[in-house]
């Protein structure tokens, strides 16, 4: 099973809003879910909550982000500390 780390959509139209969620590659996009890491409202000023823990879990189990979700876990940093993790791994 491919797992992928994305967004799924919510809100109103014209006023989305958007869980982060560790789904499978083959779902639907507002389909069912493994997981849900986060959410994301673009709308106004940007909010972003992104539990790390989860995150790490799943990018460490091999799942795989999108780019908008890979660009809102490097502004929080995840991505990095994923880099480190993994560098520690292989030494």
């Amino acid at each position: 099973m491919a797992v992928k780390i994305r967004l799924t959509r919510m809100g109103a139209k014209k006023r989305p809003t958007y869980r982060i969620v560790a789904t499978d590659s083959r779902r639907p996009r507002d389909g069912e879910y493994l997981e849900l890491i986060g959410t994301y409202a673009p709308v106004g000023e940007a909010q972003v909550k992104i539990n790390e823990e989860l995150a790490m879990k799943w990018l460490n189990r091999g799942a795989i982000p999108t780019d908008t979700v890979r660009n809102l876990f490097s502004k929080a940093g995840i991505m990095k500390k994923f880099a480190e993790s993994k560098a520690k791994k292989e030494k």
